[in-house]
């Protein structure tokens, strides 16, 4: 059910990924769809919900969400209200970052990346939603400022998403990354795009674009889970393989000790 990252944390930071197995959701959200945006039946993924957070040992009143829209806009997880009803929530943002102990910030994904951030003492958390026009738009980076943590003193994990043998794009996505990018990281952004069969058509690796862009923002410990969501059907839905999918989520949070 659940994927640690591949970190060093502090003590007293948790952070975890679900799969989709462990839950009770049937096909094509089997089985633990977090999704409350999917047609799913709103009790079951109420019960996936309770799963993850027994499988952290935290409460699901402590989780707060925000209405995914593929943007920049980061939330303080401190004014976001409780997770109650399970799931509800009518703030657009991308991000959430906490000082509280107590309080989880999740993000849901189904092949855009998930991005985790801990400060090195354990007093800041992040979670960002990074699918390819958050990633462009700056998510990260003000993710990283909302943190107030220098950036040499904050960890992030990139956690599984659609890999780069398999998210095809066309040419305004490229340009779009490299309108974005920094003079000196273009040549990097670039390398991260390999033409595919037809004119205009490229393999675009979020995952290394990320890791410049964070990179470039001043963070050193970088850590990648490296796996496909597309690829792997048994471990993780894939909107852009199955059309009609669930989603898994990426929590972080300080704990109460």
């Amino acid at each position: 059910m659940l994927i640690t990252p591949n970190w060093i944390a502090p003590d007293n930071v948790r952070a975890a990924m679900s799969t989709r197995a462990g839950g009770v959701s049937a096909a094509p959200y089997d089985s633990l769809n977090l999704g409350y945006s999917t047609q799913d039946d709103r009790a079951r993924v109420a019960e996936n919900e309770r799963r993850l957070a027994a499988a952290m040992r935290i409460d699901t009143a402590s989780i707060r969400w925000v209405y995914q829209v593929h943007g920049s806009v980061v939330h303080r997880a401190e004014s976001l209200p409780l997770n109650e009803p399970l799931g509800a929530t009518v703030m657009e943002g991308d991000a959430i970052v906490s000082h509280t102990p107590g309080i989880t910030c999740g993000v849901k994904v189904a092949d855009c990346m998930p991005v985790l951030f801990a400060a090195r003492d354990g007093s800041a958390v992040g979670a960002a939603h990074a699918g390819w026009r958050g990633l462009a738009c700056g998510v990260l980076e003000n993710t990283i400022a909302a943190l107030d943590t220098p950036p040499q003193n904050l960890r992030a994990w990139l956690g599984p998403c659609i890999g780069a043998t398999m998210f095809e794009v066309g040419e305004e996505v490229r340009t779009a990354f490299l309108d974005a990018s920094a003079p000196s990281s273009r040549d990097a952004v670039a390398t991260a795009f390999a033409p595919r069969g037809a004119r205009g058509k490229y393999l675009c690796d979020l995952v290394a674009i990320a890791r410049e862009r964070l990179r470039v923002a001043g963070v050193d410990e970088i850590f990648v889970d490296g796996s496909c969501t597309m690829s792997d059907s048994t471990r993780f839905f894939s909107h852009r393989r199955d059309k009609t999918s669930g989603r898994m989520a990426a929590l972080i949070g300080i704990t109460q000790w």
